[in-house]
């Protein structure tokens, strides 16, 4: 799967694509079907960015993969899935993906289950919260049919929104906690907008995964762009975007290879693009995103159904009150997380189970504690904050530690090199650039920066402004 960089050449292209991540390949192929010269850059030597996976100890593991949102059954004609498979031309099969088997949110005295029916959430809310049951109604109502990026959506306060909507503070805290955890870039509030297209992706359609996990995606991916003409080059990262007349008139790589492109799409995140611009005189870059996170990966000796584990994901908070916020005063806060196990899907019967069980947990970190830590302090530090989040998750859940057969674990340090957001954030900077713009008639973003999160909604971004931005004005 990986290309090396060509010698310098000439070429132009018509458009050159910043990150083999999501968003840049799904763009790519966009163009790509449509005889677009594309070329896609990415500095590292493999694909997907987060959203990755290796080997390991004769394992494979998915980067960043808890679950698929925005999830419809094959044949749904409406969503974001949908709308992917019919611009890129994939078939619902050649994602192979399967619904969960069911999820909680679980605060101290309560939780709510959840899965892929509306339903079960609707008799959840009404059984525990049972004052709240037509608020919640009413909610639903309103967002059923959202399904846009609106300027004015992302300029409320989704906070002020619920307070006005329902009148219990826990019901509103639960409901925050997961929206959050998948999508929210903003400490301790959320964009209207924001909240409206993650509670569709998850409570309205919902989550899924592919048997093999995120690498059937990228391959597939990959074999079309590549199928349709595109280039792509690995271990070429962008050194500099060489800027003349509110243009940029090249794409200088860190081998000192100049490339040249009609239009430029990054993927990289607004406040790494703009440091790449070698002038800044019209627009300086918007504050970087703040929320990172310590993730452990847990190898066990059993399925975990067997211990009594049958969710496939649990949002977790320990007080009546869900704090979302960057952790300043240590290296990680493990008073929230998400648990997650990729065995507990509703896979085909000819797929069997995974070999071997695995349980993902994680929690929110600071990148700047975690990236001043000396290499040795480093590792040492990597161990005992498994330990402190495992034992915060298993008051949520059945104790697994006596399962345990071998771990792996990554950081905020670890976020950074693969996707090269500061502070590693997940979700990018909180401002989003919804129309994709910059100060620079021919620069363009797509994926988290664009407005988009999570798997489905970085591929629609990367076809929403490749449509947009390079097909529309060819």
């Amino acid at each position: 799967m990986t290309d090396t960089p060509s010698p310098s050449t000439e070429t132009e292209y018509d458009t050159i694509i910043i990150g083999a991540g999501m968003s840049g390949l799904a763009a790519g192929i966009r163009l790509a079907m449509y005889d677009q010269r594309v070329c896609i850059l990415e500095k590292h030597w493999t694909i997907g960015g987060l959203n990755s996976f290796y080997r390991m100890n004769g394992r494979d593991y998915d980067v960043g993969l808890h679950a698929m949102t925005n999830f419809t059954q094959r044949g749904a004609k409406k969503g974001p899935l949908a709308r992917l498979l019919k611009q890129l031309r994939f078939r619902w099969d050649d994602f192979h993906l399967a619904p969960q088997r069911g999820s909680s949110i679980a605060f101290p005295g309560v939780d709510l289950q959840f899965n892929n029916d509306i339903r079960l959430l609707q008799s959840e809310i009404a059984s525990k919260f049972p004052h709240q049951r037509d608020a919640f109604n009413r909610l639903l109502e309103r967002l059923v049919d959202y399904d846009d990026l609106k300027q004015e959506d992302f300029e409320r306060s989704t906070r002020a929104i619920l307070n006005e909507t329902l009148s219990d503070p826990l019901l509103i805290e639960m409901l925050l906690c997961p929206l959050m955890w998948y999508g929210n870039a903003r400490e301790h509030d959320m964009d209207w907008g924001q909240f409206c297209i993650m509670f569709r992706s998850i409570f309205l359609e919902g989550f899924a995964r592919p048997y093999k996990g995120v690498r059937l995606i990228l391959k597939n991916l990959v074999r079309r762009f590549r199928e349709l003409g595109g280039q792509l080059k690995l271990r070429s990262g962008v050194a500099k975007l060489h800027v003349d007349d509110h243009r940029i008139a090249a794409v200088e790589l860190e081998n000192g290879d100049k490339l040249f492109a009609k239009r430029i799409l990054s993927s990289a995140g607004v406040v790494e693009t703009m440091r790449m611009c070698d002038s800044l005189s019209e627009e300086k870059p918007v504050n970087a995103g703040q929320m990172s996170f310590i993730e452990s990966i847990s190898v066990l000796d059993c399925q975990p159904q067997s211990f009594g584990f049958d969710k496939t994901i649990v949002f977790f908070n320990d007080s009546e009150t869900f704090h979302w916020e960057r952790c300043r005063d240590k290296l990680c806060d493990v008073r929230t997380g998400v648990i997650c196990s990729p065995n507990n899907y509703e896979y085909a019967s000819e797929d069997g189970e995974l070999d071997g069980g695995f349980v993902r947990l994680t929690t929110i970190a600071d990148p700047d504690r975690w990236g001043a830590l000396e290499e040795g302090e480093y590792h040492r530090q990597k161990l005992s904050w498994y330990d402190q989040s495992v034992s915060a998750a298993v008051r949520f859940m059945p104790d697994f530690r006596r399962h345990v057969i071998d771990t792996d674990i990554f950081t905020p340090k670890t976020i950074r090199r693969f996707t090269s957001h500061d502070n590693g954030a997940v979700y990018g900077a909180p401002e989003k650039r919804l129309d994709g713009t910059t100060h620079l008639e021919n620069l363009f973003l797509c994926g988290t920066d664009q407005g988009f999160v999570g798997i489905v909604g970085a591929i629609v971004s990367g076809i929403s402004m490749a449509n947009r931005h390079c097909l529309a004005q060819s």
